[in-house]
């Protein structure tokens, strides 16, 4: 009878932290949203190209907790995931093409929010909401051609809305998608 008890105040716990950190998550989004200061401080930063790189190993995290089914891992790294933009200095030298295309995406976010806008954006959500969605039902190959169309489309916005300067995105998802694919192959073949 403790154990199950103890479970239920375990599940509780998790998924109240894990509302916790989407709470987070959305505070952060507002904070970008509406506080120049931090939106300025916070986008000098990820001019580090260091953060590009970091930014799509998220899925492995994300693609681990939802196979396992556990929120509370998920609502966490999503939360990394939005923050890990300013985990870097702000670089002493900026890569043209780069201060470039973050040009055009501080402008992206910053400009008029039409309804084509908000239909683009919001396939960022939708898309990691089906991958999570596929993966917490055990569908790997689905979850694969989920993350595959994710670093697809990314190089695809980046390209088209920066021109050449969206070129500087391709290196870091193709390799960020290259190691999430290894990493979720290599799990599944040794426990699975």
């Amino acid at each position: 009878m403790t154990t199950t008890k103890s479970k239920i105040s375990h599940d509780t716990m998790d998924k109240r932290l894990a509302v916790l950190f989407a709470i987070l998550s959305i505070a952060f989004i507002i904070l970008m949203g509406s506080n120049h200061v931090f939106f300025e401080w916070a986008f000098a930063r990820h001019q580090n190209i260091l953060s590009w790189y970091i930014r799509p190993i998220f899925m492995i995290p994300i693609c681990y907790f939802a196979f396992k089914r556990k929120a509370l891992g998920i609502s966490i790294t999503i939360f990394l995931l939005l923050i890990s933009m300013f985990w870097f200095p702000k670089p002493n030298t900026i890569d043209p093409k780069v201060g470039e295309f973050l040009a055009m995406e501080r402008e992206y976010l910053t400009g008029n929010w039409t309804t084509s806008k908000i239909a683009v954006t919001s396939i960022v959500p939708i898309s990691m909401g089906l991958l999570i969605w596929v993966l917490w039902n055990c569908n790997i190959k689905g979850g694969v051609g989920v993350i595959i169309g994710i670093a697809i489309g990314k190089i695809i916005w980046s390209v088209a809305e920066g021109g050449a300067s969206g070129a500087k995105v391709i290196v870091p998802a193709l390799l960020g998608l290259g190691i999430c694919l290894i990493a979720i192959i290599w799990w599944y073949k040794k426990f699975y």
